[in-house]
């Protein structure tokens, strides 16, 4: 069982209820990370509604948990031969900390026109990229992955956006699935992180998009915002695997808080 597994298990309550153990090692300072959390309500939902795979999972981040027990209440909306959608609330005690809505199904079953009109990255492989510099603090949350990152270009010029890519696995050398991308989608450093001058880059809602089952090895992810308007981001994800398929895109809303 992988740290990942370990970490986002659900135990049932009762009908449409779970409970679940928030660890500290996913903390980004002192709050969970986001695409932990969506890992751990997605798990929820998909024990709920029996199906496989998240297709598309959102998630608004109400208030940061705090490490220990946390309740998933899980309510099936509707459920169709193809795939069904339900919501999920993580609650610690009266307190809300995620809503989410997804909609699950299984991958290896879906059919029908397939057109891709992209490529992945050209980057150096993992060896040839480096890990990110920690700037005398890292977070918790980075122990938990092996990163690779593309040696920064400097800054863009004002007509591109920030950007970041390289290769990601899991620290424990488990190999990826479709809850790892949930969190690999929210893994990255920011894109802004190198440009500007911030401290935290908190997430307000993130939705990602699974489009296949990983295989083993390194996933590859492209990370970039385009728009930062007073304060809030968009950055737009991409992740691929080895073997050139896309495996899911992601996109959030954050905010960009300044340095303490």
């Amino acid at each position: 069982m992988s740290e990942l597994d370990e970490d986002t298990a659900v135990s049932p309550v009762a009908e449409g209820m779970w409970q679940a153990d928030v660890g500290s090692r996913w903390n980004v300072g002192s709050a969970p990370n986001g695409g932990y959390l969506l890992a751990i309500a997605a798990r929820a939902v998909l024990a709920t509604t029996g199906r496989p795979d998240p297709l598309s999972v959102t998630a608004h981040y109400v208030s940061p948990p705090e490490p220990g027990p946390l309740q998933v209440a899980v309510e099936t909306v509707r459920s169709g031969r193809r795939y069904a959608t339900a919501t999920a609330a993580l609650r610690q005690g009266e307190r809300e900390a995620v809503r989410v809505l997804a909609a699950v199904g299984d991958l290896a079953a879906m059919q029908g026109p397939t057109r891709v009109a992209a490529e992945a990255p050209t980057v150096p492989g993992p060896s040839g990229c480096v890990e990110p510099p920690d700037g005398g603090w890292v977070p918790e949350v980075a122990r938990r992955y092996d990163l690779r990152l593309v040696p920064a270009a400097g800054d863009p010029p004002p007509d591109r956006p920030y950007e970041v890519s390289g290769w990601i696995r899991l620290a424990d050398g488990a190999p990826p699935s479709v809850l790892a991308l949930l969190a690999f989608a929210d893994a990255f450093p920011p894109a802004v992180l190198g440009p500007l001058d911030v401290g935290w880059v908190p997430t307000i809602e993130l939705t990602v998009h699974v489009r296949a089952r990983p295989a083993p090895g390194w996933v590859l992810g492209r990370f970039a915002t385009r728009f930062l308007v007073d304060g809030l981001l968009e950055e737009d994800g991409e992740l691929w695997g080895e073997d050139g398929r896309l495996l899911a895109e992601s996109r959030q809303l954050a905010l960009v808080m300044p340095r303490r």
